[in-house]
């Protein structure tokens, strides 16, 4: 999940995008929980105002139930998200 938002609505510039930032993250492991997602990691790119953020899921329908929370919802929508569903390397060459 690659989330980009503006200088203006940055956490470290805006009150309304830190707190929100601090609401999703509290909440973020238990989300994960609940759809059996596992939260490899989260960068961020802060002068390019850039997250990315690495799950492993068990399903794609896992990650789609996942963000479509109300709470990621809120999250995808405060920034410009893009998902992009990947698979291992083995995985994929299973498919051949």
């Amino acid at each position: 999940m690659i989330s980009k938002h503006s200088p203006e609505s940055c956490p470290l510039n805006n009150e309304k995008a830190k707190k929100m930032s601090g609401e999703i993250a509290d909440k973020m492991p238990k989300l994960t929980k609940k759809h059996g997602l596992k939260m490899i990691g989260g960068y961020s790119v802060v002068p390019e105002h850039t997250i990315l953020m690495i799950f492993e899921s068990p399903t794609s329908d896992a990650f789609q139930k996942f963000a479509m929370e109300p709470d990621m919802m809120k999250w995808i929508a405060a920034n410009t998200t893009k998902i992009k569903m990947a698979m291992t390397l083995e995985e994929s060459m299973r498919l051949l």
